[in-house]
């Protein structure tokens, strides 16, 4: 039993999972054993160092490091942040709150005005499904295979029935319609229904709607007078190539989720971007909804700098180009196990490789993190593996990655023939 270290004294793997298997979780412990996942220590960039001194390259972290690890100048905001004011209470008034919600209503589209900032981007979910609430929504339409949180609000219009059915009986009514079919979304609304959307489901399995689906949602949402919900916390801040995805059809939603990304890889925060009149409720009464630590500073802070820093460094441009490189690189570098692959989907720098069963997507996994690469699973779609990396990469990690990606793939062909 551990009373007492210095910090300079660090644990080894064992220890790390043997305190995971009796204080943490006991079945992380297992997988982790299983899979004989690295335990990290430090990461910069795009990379990641394992305890023995590994360097892996980070294709993972479920969006979140958009900037990489440690982006200098969102790393120094906090830390000088950090000796001036890190934390308040709530209903406490502070300068970094007010500059970081004026800053990311000002690239939000136009309308969208409120900015609520919130723990993470499932707490900002249920920020919005309350909002909807006290706008008179009751109803709310959802996606098959879309994902919002495992909080008990956001569970309830996840579409995964194995996520939800062991919390049921959840908030609703909710009804779960297929992913880009806005026809079928549409046949269910009325003037009390609110709906959530993903521009591309993440956790789907990067899952792209057909072209004009969004905006077909939105056409559908205004005619019923429902309110339109949607969720860019995967695909918020140039992940796609824009700065929203739902530019790419000029779609304004009544509220916008936003979070993985936002805190800069440095920060947990998620933010609900509404119009006033969606906000209105919470405009007139405010403590309808707290948080201890939403909006605190050092979160505020970390805000306003990744903003700044994606303007900057054209976050979106970067994005954009990697598409076509990355598309190019899993094409060629799969071909050897092609047979396995089902679909290859992607847009900015978030990509999914579909395979036609799942244990192979499991293996592919695993292969990549033999060859140095660290990627994503998808919980809604277990036969996808997903690829989030930062808007940063160069030659030298596109060239290690498709090198990674060749290797796994011809491990799998000799495993399951070619």
């Amino acid at each position: 039993m551990i009373t007492h270290q210095s910090t300079e004294e660090r644990l080894g793997r064992d220890e790390v999972l043997d305190l995971y298997g009796r204080h943490v979780n006991s079945g992380l412990a297992r997988l982790a054993t299983l899979m004989a996942a690295p335990v990290i220590a430090r990461a910069e960039g795009d990379h990641v160092w394992t305890q023995d001194g590994e360097r892996l390259l980070n294709c993972g972290g479920f969006s979140v490091f958009l900037l990489g690890h440690g982006h200098r100048p969102v790393v120094a905001a906090v830390a000088r942040q950090l000796d001036r004011l890190a934390l308040t209470g709530p209903m406490v008034y502070h300068e970094e709150l007010a500059r970081a919600a004026a800053v990311l209503a000002a690239v939000c589209p136009p309308g969208l005005e409120y900015v609520y900032l919130t723990n993470s981007g499932a707490e900002a979910c249920e920020t919005a499904l309350k909002l909807a609430r006290m706008n008179g929504k009751r109803h709310t339409v959802s996606t098959e295979g879309g994902f919002h949180g495992k909080t008990l609000g956001a569970l309830g219009v996840t579409g995964k029935a194995a996520f939800r059915a062991p919390c049921e009986p959840l908030p609703g009514p909710v009804d779960f319609v297929p992913y880009g079919d806005a026809d079928a979304l549409a046949a269910r609304l009325t003037a009390d229904s609110c709906v959530i959307v993903e521009p591309v489901q993440g956790e789907g399995g990067v899952r792209i709607p057909p072209p004009g689906y969004l905006r077909r949602v939105e056409a559908a949402c205004r005619a019923a007078g429902a309110l339109l919900i949607v969720d860019e916390v995967q695909t918020g801040l140039g992940r796609t190539g824009r700065m929203w995805a739902v530019e790419a059809e000029d779609v304004v939603p009544d509220i916008l989720l936003c979070g993985k990304a936002l805190g800069g890889g440095v920060m947990p925060v998620g933010a609900v971007v509404a119009t006033a009149e969606a906000f209105a409720p919470l405009n007139h009464d405010p403590v309808l909804h707290t948080s201890t630590y939403g909006g605190n500073p050092l979160a505020a802070v970390a805000v306003r700098h990744t903003v700044e820093a994606v303007l900057r460094e054209d976050v979106p441009g970067r994005a954009a180009l990697l598409e076509g490189r990355l598309r190019t690189l899993l094409t060629t570098a799969l071909t050897g196990c092609g047979h396995l692959v089902k679909e290859i989907r992607g847009r900015g720098a978030l990509f999914g490789v579909e395979f036609h069963r799942r244990s192979h997507a499991g293996e592919f996994v695993l292969e990549l993190l033999e060859r140095g690469v660290v990627v994503c699973p998808t919980g809604n779609a277990l036969a996808t593996v997903r690829f989030t990396p930062s808007a940063f990469f160069g030659e030298r990690e596109l060239g290690q990655l498709a090198a990674a990606v060749e290797g796994s793939a011809a491990a799998l062909a000799r495993r399951h023939g070619t």
